[in-house]
């Protein structure tokens, strides 16, 4: 695949181009193993401007993604698991994200795919129960855990 390509195709499963860069400029990997390292590697010096670039493509996790400001597709996808038709949920959800962004100060982010809106909502009040510090931390790990299952997807 050609670098321009690949780097699109990067950005599209985490929307940092310097992450992508990086992550494009280690090809070829022989497995996706070392993908996936190198992906955590150019991780580690995510900056907040970069992690708020890309939460903004990212709905809240038990809302309907915008087309034209999330990655509608794949988010739809990814929380499909999500009963929104169960109305306690979905409060339970909206009062849980309400909760994360005024106590982080961004939206809650977890690789939902594979996990029912119960769990999705376990993992939220866990993760207030963090230090911002801690959080940081996982918000980056959850974005790249999301980014390497599409670029799986894709594949």
């Amino acid at each position: 695949m050609p670098e321009e390509a690949a780097r699109a195709r990067v950005e599209a499963a985490l929307d940092i181009p310097r992450w992508a860069q990086e992550v494009v400029a280690g090809r070829p990997y022989a497995d996706s193993h070392q993908l996936q390292t190198a992906a955590r590697t150019a991780a580690r010096t995510i900056t907040d401007a970069e992690l708020t670039r890309a939460l903004a493509r990212h709905p809240r996790i038990g809302e309907r993604a915008d087309a034209a400001r999330h990655d509608a597709a794949h988010s739809e996808r990814e929380q499909g698991r999500i009963d929104r038709s169960d109305e306690r949920l979905a409060e339970q959800l909206r009062d849980g994200n309400l909760a994360y962004e005024q106590r982080f100060g961004r939206v809650f982010i977890i690789r939902a795919a594979g996990r029912d809106g119960h769990e999705v909502l376990d993992q939220l009040e866990v993760r207030l129960t963090h230090t911002d510090e801690q959080d940081r931390a996982e918000t980056i790990e959850q974005l790249l855990q999301i980014a390497l299952l599409r670029l799986e997807e894709t594949d």
